[in-house]
Order: structure tokens, then C-alpha cells, then sequence
């Protein structure tokens, strides 16, 4: 199998970089995560002016018809520099499902500011007791009258306190974890009756909670009406997976350059510590764990449009159970390599570890996937 990129991907990911090398040094990402939005519009603008925003959408619907492999590539170069911004909410979460869901006209009214950025998108989904099972659905949207209303609550929106809009899952019939009767709505962030409350996650990401009381739906703005939602919310987050391992993956990368120019600048009793053959074995353990990821980085997002959807989610989990091993350790040998200044605001290793730990426990954590892949019969 060729493993190498195409022209089209080296310049793809050597713009990234320089943008994000000139745009996003640590200092910069701190002022970046002090701001009112807790990330840059200015830089979002960037991205949608590099092509960013329409990479993962079809051409027909104005977009650049990349692929797995392209948002891969992005995704690892927004893990070594920590971005803040919104990708995952409004592009491969909210935009994937609109790619799934939605028909020819609701593509035409929504994907062009998605790609001029001028629109933010979350997905709101996850309950207060759903934990990672996505057919736990409490929140009930019933029919009045020419539309719908919805009631309910959600729990850890990514970036939902910056939301234009959202994609809200609600019950349209069935028990709670039925997989049968979930539906999808359109919501405008400032409609009567929804009530947001965001804050800051420990890596200085945003999130929200929000609450729908009594929200009216018009049918303009229904993406599922019949309660089939459910597959098309699973391979949405199965790709989104596969975009959180391949962050991770440059997470990792980046933590083992800082960790090893720690290493090789840092004196104890006048001797630089990379001279000591135990930490340099442990530097080279953390490469190790790096490589392992990143092979089940770039399976994940190969399986991405496997003709079966149980094969991607397959290795989409097999991917997430070998990052959150990588991570963990590469994580915390960062961390213990740098000693006790490892863990202060001011040494960016801290900020890398923080990352890794929130990806962990993002759509499932290791355990979580571990356990279903078991139940499904393992790789094939």
C-alpha cells in the first residue's frame, strides 16, 4: 500500500503548517484562549480562506470533495498547535451531518456560509445520563400544528457557547435507548426557549450546556422527521473519531519535540539530562507509542468510507483504544521528563497533556471502545 502524499496534500499540509507556525506559538494560543470567544475568528477566516472549511463537502454542493486522508492531515496539524477553533463542531460534526441528513435544498441553504465561515454549527446530542451511548435520547420533539416543538436538555456541546445554530437530536418516539425514532432539528442559537450556559474544559476548549423549552421547528428545518437519524449520527462520530486520533497523533508528535529539546538543553549538576541512557530510552519508548498511534490513526481514517459501516466503526474504535493508551503515556512520561515545571501554566508540556486527556475521554474513552469492539468480534 502507497503511504505517500499526493502534490495536492504536501501543499495542503505545508500551508497549514507555515500558517499555523507564524499564526499559533504558545504565547499567541494563550492570548487566543484569554479572548471573549476563547478562539481566533480572525484565524477562522484564515481557514476558510485556505479552503479549510470546504474541504470536507462535495463539489456539487460547492466544497473541495476531500477525503479521510485530507482531513487527517489537517487535524494532525491543528493537534501539534493546540487550535482552538471550532472544525470539529461546525464542520465534520455539524457539517457531517448535514452531508448525511439533509436534502438538495437545506445543502444549498446551509453548506456556503459553513464554507465562507460565516456560520457556526454544534451538535447538541449528548445527555446528562447518556455517557457514550448515542441511542440514549431523552429530549422529545412532538408535531403542532405545521411543525414541531422540542423540550429537553444537553450536556457538553462542543463549542456550544459559540453556536450560531444547532443540530439538536430529540425523541420523536420510543423508550430512551431505543435506536428507532431519533430525529434531527435545526435550532437558531438565540430562539425563545433555548437556554445556554458555556464554560471552559480544562485544555481552554469551550463547551456548553443547553436547554430547549417549548422550542417551535419549523419542517424547513428538519433534517429527519421519520426517526432514522440515529445511523447517520453514528458515522458522523465514527469519522469524527477518526479526525480526534489523528489530532491526537500530533498532540503526541509535538509533545515528544518539546519534551526532547527539554531534554537536550536542561542541565542537572551541570549534565544535560539527554546524556542519561535511562531518559533517552524513555524518550524513545514515547516515539514508539507515537508510531503505534499513528498507524491506527491512518487505518481509522482509511475505514473512514468502508462499504460497511460496522468495518469503519471497527477501527475507528481500535484506533481510539490505541490512542488512549499512546496518550496516556506519552502524556504523562512529557510531563515527568520536565519534572515539576511540567505541570505549571507557563510550560506549554502541561497544555499538550491536557489535550490528550480530553481527546481520551471524547466520544468513548479506551475502555469504553475496548469493550465494544469486544462485543463486536474484534478486527477482522
Amino acid at each position: 500500500m502507497n503511504f505517500d502524499l499526493t502534490d495536492d496534500q504536501q501543499m495542503l499540509t505545508e500551508a497549514l503548517q507555515r500558517l499555523l507556525a507564524d499564526r499559533y506559538g504558545f504565547d499567541q494560543r494563550r492570548a487566543i484562549a484569554a479572548g471573549d470567544d476563547g478562539w481566533s475568528r480572525e484565524m477562522w477566516r484564515q481557514y476558510a480562506d485556505m479552503g479549510l472549511l470546504a474541504l470536507p463537502f462535495a463539489e456539487s454542493d460547492g466544497g473541495l470533495g476531500g477525503g479521510a486522508v485530507e482531513i487527517m492531515l489537517v487535524m494532525e496539524a491543528f493537534g501539534r498547535s493546540l487550535v482552538l477553533e471550532p472544525y470539529l463542531a461546525t464542520i465534520l460534526l455539524g457539517g457531517g451531518l448535514i452531508r448525511e441528513c439533509a436534502t438538495a435544498d437545506q445543502r444549498a441553504r446551509w453548506i456556503p456560509p459553513l464554507i465562507s465561515g460565516e456560520r457556526l454549527l454544534a451538535f447538541a446530542h449528548s445527555e446528562q445520563d447518556s455517557r457514550y451511548d448515542l441511542a440514549i435520547v431523552d429530549a422529545r420533539a412532538s408535531r403542532r400544528g405545521a411543525g414541531w416543538v422540542l423540550d429537553g436538555r444537553k450536556r457538553y456541546v462542543i463549542h456550544g457557547d459559540c453556536a450560531d445554530h444547532f443540530l439538536v437530536s430529540a425523541r420523536i418516539a420510543g423508550e430512551r435507548a431505543a435506536p428507532d425514532g431519533i430525529g434531527l432539528f435545526f435550532v437558531e442559537a438565540h430562539a425563545p426557549g433555548v437556554t445556554r450556559r458555556g464554560y471552559v474544559n480544562q485544555d481552554r476548549t469551550r463547551s456548553a450546556s443547553v436547554e430547549f423549552t417549548g422550542v417551535v421547528v419549523g419542517d424547513e428545518d428538519v433534517l429527519d422527521a421519520a426517526g432514522t437519524a440515529l445511523p447517520a449520527i453514528q458515522r458522523v462520530v465514527d469519522r469524527a473519531l477518526a479526525a480526534l486520533c489523528a489530532e491526537a497523533v500530533g498532540v503526541m508528535s509535538r509533545a515528544l519535540e518539546i519534551t526532547v529539546d527539554y531534554l537536550n538543553v536542561r542541565k542537572q549538576f551541570g549534565v544535560l539530562l539527554g546524556s542519561f541512557q535511562a531518559l533517552q530510552h524513555r524518550a524513545v519508548d514515547m516515539l514508539v507509542m507515537t508510531e503505534q498511534a499513528r498507524s491506527m490513526a491512518m487505518y481509522a481514517a482509511m475505514m473512514c468510507d468502508a462499504p460497511e459501516r460496522t468495518e469503519a466503526s471497527k477501527a475507528a474504535a481500535a484506533a481510539k483504544i490505541q490512542i488512549g493508551k499512546s496518550g496516556k503515556f506519552v502524556g504523562e512520561q512529557a510531563v515527568q521528563l520536565h519534572g515539576g515545571i511540567g505541570i505549571t501554566e507557563e510550560c506549554q508540556i502541561g497544555h499538550y497533556f491536557r489535550r490528550l486527556t480530553m481527546l481520551e475521554l471524547m466520544f468513548g474513552d479506551r475502555h469504553h471502545h475496548l469493550i465494544a469492539l469486544a462485543r463486536g468480534g474484534g478486527l477482522n
